[in-house]
């Protein structure tokens, strides 16, 4: 049985809505042995990048009684509206362990998982701009997004939770994953670059971003870290350099921050090369500090993001 937190209504007209499970992440760094106990989950660092540029948010998910009324004060504060967030009688709320090495690859491990989001979650009035789809752990059936697909008109997609598979032991790792009935629903679509390579099964970073725009998708995103991100739309492709950022402190959620701040700027009809500038920008305060605690608001985030539109792309 699931208890609704707060009922959604007509009323309620969202600029960008993301799916997919909070987590709470047990993040711990070679160099300072404490574990770090945060809020974690890409709903989370996409719905505040997006409301620290200005946007309404809100988010479809589901957590346990265990989900720490600290995080969601936390988010409540942040101007993430909390309206579809359910609360299962039975069962804990995500849960990951983050381990990361020197050279900043980690060990990701999976200790408990959420009930997953049904169709039937998702209320028949509800509408947004757009609707981000951002599984961490295949929570997220193939009939909530279609259902999703009917509430907004630019549909976003993050498929890292599709292509996650779990040990007996939770370690996780990636597998091959396409759903063409789900892919020809996105507008965006947005990966890392390992991610997008066992979607399409192809290893050529320009050709797997062919074969995603070949689905009907209109922009396509491939983040590479330090690296910066690829960015196809109109049959052309832009490297869009990385916006360093003062410190490397915790590189999780930087890719969830980059899209939530690309989609802002999207639903306001700008310039994707803008876009993925303010999503680069955003990323690198998300870097600077443990969890999703480190986002500039939006006057530096623009000042950011112009460093690297005007030296870069102009």
């Amino acid at each position: 049985m699931l208890i609704d937190v707060s009922a959604m209504t007509q009323q309620n007209r969202f600029d960008i809505v993301t799916a997919g499970h909070f987590a709470v992440d047990s993040i711990s760094f070679p160099k300072t042995p404490p574990v770090r106990m945060v809020l974690g989950g890409s709903v989370t660092y996409v719905s505040v990048a997006a409301a620290r540029l200005g946007a309404r948010v809100s988010v479809i998910s589901k957590v346990g009684k265990d989900f720490p009324a600290e995080y969601r004060n936390w988010l409540q504060r942040n101007n993430v509206d909390l309206s579809g967030l359910r609360q299962a009688e039975a069962g804990a709320t995500t849960r990951f362990s983050l381990e990361y090495q020197a050279t900043w690859e980690r060990r990701l491990q999976l200790k408990a998982r959420a009930p997953p989001i049904t169709a039937s979650d998702i209320p028949d009035s509800f509408r947004a701009r757009a609707i981000h789809v951002a599984p961490i752990a295949d929570e997220l059936s193939t009939d909530a997004v279609k259902k999703l697909r009917k509430s907004a008109p630019t549909l976003s997609l993050d498929p890292q939770g599709f292509v996650r598979d779990f040990t007996a032991r939770g370690i996780v790792r990636l597998k091959s994953w396409t759903d063409p009935s789900l892919m020809e629903l996105v507008d965006v679509y947005k990966s890392s670059s390992d991610e997008i390579r066992v979607v399409t099964g192809t290893p050529n970073i320009r050709q797997a971003a062919r074969k995603i725009l070949d689905y009907g998708v209109k922009v396509v995103v491939v983040t590479q870290g330090m690296r910066g991100s690829t960015l196809l739309f109109d049959e052309t492709f832009f490297n869009v350099p990385p916006c360093n950022p003062r410190k490397l402190v915790d590189p999780t959620g930087a890719g969830d921050a980059y899209i939530g701040a690309f989609l802002a700027e999207y639903i306001r009809s700008e310039d994707p090369l803008w876009c993925a500038c303010v999503g680069s920008a955003s990323a690198s305060f998300v870097v600077e500090d443990i969890g999703p605690s480190g986002f500039g608001g939006r006057e530096v985030t623009y000042a950011r993001a112009r460093e690297i539109y005007e030296k870069h792309i102009c």
